[in-house]
């Protein structure tokens, strides 16, 4: 394990930690807790991919993923998901008249 993998790899566990509590003090919503749940799952998928040798290939083509944003989204599994993003993260510049 290189040491941005060591880095991930103690961020993933610490936030799947915090979703935990979360979901074991019933702090959150219905639909929260599916989010978070969604969530769990994929941390646990990228923690073995890590411990597996395999962290940072798409699992559609199997070519490397870029740094940079596996730095962003550690849990991203394909080159296609950086796309999908947008949707949540767009805000209109000018508000709606």
């Amino acid at each position: 394990m290189n040491a941005m993998q060591e880095k991930l790899f103690q961020e993933l566990r610490q936030t799947k930690t915090e979703i935990e509590m979360s979901l074991k003090n019933k702090q959150t919503e219905n639909w929260f807790t599916t989010i978070l749940e969604e969530e769990m799952a994929d941390i646990d998928l990228a923690l073995k991919k890590i411990e597996e040798g395999n962290f940072g290939h798409c699992e559609l083509s199997g070519e490397l993923l870029p740094l940079d944003l596996l730095n962003l989204i550690p849990t991203i599994r394909t080159v296609n998901d950086p796309s999908l993003l947008g949707g949540y993260c767009k805000k209109p510049i000018f508000p709606t008249l």
